[in-house]
């Protein structure tokens, strides 16, 4: 293998970084509406991963990947880094800003590709992508996270959803069955809280957005709805039926179950560090979760299903999260950069980053082939096989979801600083500013 493919700059990129920062403060993107920047068939290519609590397995599975496409590209060198997720926005922005700084090829969520297409720093891979035999496998929902308007801006890399963690120690210890409706789970978390104090009967984070909104399209709301046939968007998340899901999750803060005191400020990650660490018996928590839960104190001492919808049996829909490989427009090597993309995101790099971090494939086959193998697999697997929802796909998402807009809702309702019918109109006020910010 050669050492530069598995070159991660530490000094350079810090200074990189703060060059990049200070041309994102300047101006707004420069390359909206830009032609390709070139396609040289050799030379460096630069990439731009997201990096992970724990990055060391990333990191082996990219290098193999690497290794194999240089190995197949003579003349052809490529230069990984890893980027704080926390900070991709400004570190992108700032990379549209300047091309001859920017990578060849980024990682990105699925919830920001409306908001680089705007921007105009991805390329349009549709035909790539369309003749691209492995594309064929890549289930819609994954696929849909990557497209904007008809055309396909990236390849799919992992699709990542949440389902239901509990204790099954707990629950035999308490002679409990596991709740099949939300009601059921509410019900279950109190007498959890009351028959061992010591923990939250299921840990709620006032700032885990992706925890609420199950409970939101549970009962029959949405975040937003689609206003023309411009792709705009108006906010929905005061109507009656989002209102009764906002309700039935911040119910689920207080001293019978999770208190505010100590959960409103939780995000996802806390809790499921709290189920993790022995301090709930139930959390919503994701695929990519089970490899913290499984270095925990609740390993071999719980089990996953399928978040429960509001009737009894149903499964609730799932937020479909995921990231995506895109190719920068303003990249000189498109070739090359499309069949890095290819490389990184096909099914035997996918099936590879599964065994090394849990991720799930965006490809049928291979998810199914892994859910047969690992058990464990199953419930994420039904969720996303009972239907899973998107936010809206728009670029106003990226500033509703920084400025704080869902989990300021929340926390102002847990901690009784406004009702729910007030919190809501106030949240839905400022996504309507972002959607018509975003539309002009």
């Amino acid at each position: 293998m050669k050492p530069s493919a598995r070159r991660v700059r530490t000094a350079a990129a810090s200074a990189l970084a703060g060059a990049l920062l200070l041309t994102a403060a300047g101006c707004a993107p420069s390359t909206s509406g830009g032609g390709a920047g070139g396609d040289e068939r050799t030379g460096t290519l630069r990439v731009w991963l997201f990096q992970e609590v724990g990055n060391e397995p990333k990191k082996k599975v990219v290098d193999a990947a690497v290794s194999a496409f240089e190995a197949r590209h003579e003349g052809t060198d490529v230069e990984v880094e890893y980027i704080p997720v926390e900070s991709r926005a400004e570190r992108v922005k700032a990379a549209f800003n300047d091309p001859s700084s920017a990578p060849d090829l980024i990682e990105y969520g699925n919830t920001d590709t409306a908001g680089y297409v705007r921007d105009g720093g991805l390329a349009d891979v549709t035909a790539e992508f369309g003749a691209w035999a492995e594309a064929k496998d890549t289930d819609p929902t994954a696929r849909a996270g990557a497209t904007v308007d008809g055309k396909v801006y990236g390849a799919p890399l992992l699709v990542g959803v949440r389902a239901l963690y509990y204790r099954t120690d707990v629950f035999k210890e308490l002679g409990l069955a596991v709740p099949r409706s939300q009601d059921e789970l509410a019900a279950t978390a109190r007498k959890i809280r009351k028959a061992r104090p010591e923990l939250y009967g299921i840990a709620v984070g006032g700032a885990y957005t992706y925890g609420a909104l199950p409970f939101v399209w549970a009962h029959g709301g949405d975040l937003a709805t689609r206003e023309g046939g411009s792709g705009g968007y108006r906010a929905a998340i005061d109507s009656p039926a989002a209102r009764r899901g906002v309700a039935a999750y911040t119910s689920l803060f207080g001293p019978e179950n999770c208190p505010a005191a100590s959960c409103a400020s939780m995000g996802g990650n806390a809790t499921v560090t709290a189920f993790a660490s022995g301090k709930a018996a139930m959390a919503i928590g994701g695929d990519f979760s089970h490899a913290a839960v499984e270095a925990g104190a609740a390993k071999g001492k719980y089990a996953v299903v399928p978040l429960p919808g509001v009737a009894k049996g149903s499964v609730a829909p799932a937020f479909a999260g995921g990231n995506n490989l895109g190719v920068l427009k303003s990249s000189g090597h498109r070739t090359l950069a499309v069949d890095l993309m290819k490389e990184l995101a096909g099914k035997k790099t996918q099936r590879a980053l599964f065994d090394a971090m849990g991720f799930l494939p965006t490809y049928a086959d291979v998810r199914g082939d892994i859910a047969r193998a690992q058990p464990h697999v199953k419930p994420f697997t039904d969720t996303l096989a009972a239907g899973t929802k998107p936010v809206p796909a728009s670029p106003a998402w990226g500033q509703i979801d920084a400025s704080q807009v869902l989990p300021t809702m929340l926390q102002e309702i847990v901690s009784g600083r406004k009702d729910v019918a007030a919190a809501t109109s106030d949240a839905a006020r400022k996504m309507d500013d972002a959607f018509a910010s975003a539309a002009r």
